[in-house]
C-alpha cells in the first residue's frame, strides 16, 4: 500500500508513506520510485532505522534500533556501517570510531560497561588488531594486539609510579562464526601468558600547557 506523492509518469516521487508485502512500513521522501533522502523503516521484527537513503539503501548519516535493544548511530554507504560511528550494545558496552563493510575497521574506542575499561587503538574486521592501549582504573596496558588479544612486547603503566615490561605469550584458539548483529567483545577474553621482563620508574611527563608550581 502506497500514500503519498507521485511525479507524471506515476512513479513514488516525494513525501510518502508505504507498507511493504512483508509487514514493514517506511514513510519519507521518494526519487523516481526509490527510498531516497529522509526516511523511517519500521521492519516488522521491531527494528527501526531513521535516517538518510539513496536509492532504496541506507546511505549518509542515520540510526538503526536493533531488535535486542541495542543502537548503531553514524554513518552508512550502500546499507553498510560504514565512516564513524557509535554503536552502544544490549550489555550497555559501547564502541566509538571507524567502520567499514559493517565491521570495526581503523581507529577506535571500545568501552566495557561493568568495569569501566577502555581499549584505545585499531581494528581490522572487528577484531583488535595492532598497536592499542588498555585503560583501566589504576593501571593501563601499552602494546599491540592480534586477531583480538595482546602478543608481542609492551608494558603495564601503574598509577603508583613505575612501568613492568614484558611481553605475551599466547596460544591459538578456535574461533566461532559471526551473526548478523555486532556482538559485545567477551567480558573475560582468553588470556594469554604475561612474562615480565623488568620494572622501571615512570617516564616523566609535563603538559606543555601547565608551568610548574612556584617553589
Amino acid at each position: 500500500e502506497y500514500d503519498g506523492d507521485r511525479n507524471a509518469e506515476g512513479e513514488r516521487h516525494g513525501y510518502g508513506k508505504a507498507r511493504l508485502p512483508n509487514g514493514d512500513t517506511y514513510e519519507g521522501e521518494y526519487e523516481r520510485g526509490l527510498r531516497s533522502g529522509r526516511g523511517t523503516y519500521r521492519f516488522k521484527s521491531g527494528a527501526l532505522y531513521t535516517g538518510n537513503y539513496l536509492q532504496n539503501k541506507k546511505h549518509g548519516k542515520g540510526i538503526f534500533f536493533y531488535p535486542d535493544g541495542s543502537k548503531y548511530s553514524g554513518d552508512w554507504v550502500d546499507d553498510q556501517r560504514q565512516g564513524h560511528g557509535e554503536y552502544t550494545y544490549a550489555n550497555g558496552d559501547t564502541y566509538t570510531g571507524e567502520w567499514f563493510n559493517h565491521k570495526r575497521h581503523g581507529q577506535g574506542i571500545y568501552v566495557y560497561k561493568d568495569s569501566g575499561s577502555k581499549y584505545v587503538g585499531r581494528w581490522v574486521n572487528g577484531i583488535q588488531e595492532g598497536p592499542a592501549e588498555i585503560i583501566h582504573l589504576n593501571h593501563r596496558f601499552l602494546g599491540r594486539f592480534f586477531n583480538g588479544k595482546p602478543l608481542g612486547r609492551g608494558k603495564y603503566v601503574f598509577d603508583f609510579g613505575c612501568e613492568q615490561h614484558g611481553e605475551y605469550i599466547q596460544l591459538e584458539q578456535e574461533k566461532g562464526e559471526e551473526e548478523e548483529e555486532e556482538v559485545p567483545l567477551p567480558v573475560e577474553p582468553v588470556e594469554p601468558t604475561w612474562k615480565a621482563i623488568e620494572i622501571t620508574k615512570l617516564t616523566p611527563w609535563t603538559p606543555q600547557d601547565e608551568k610548574p608550581p612556584s617553589p
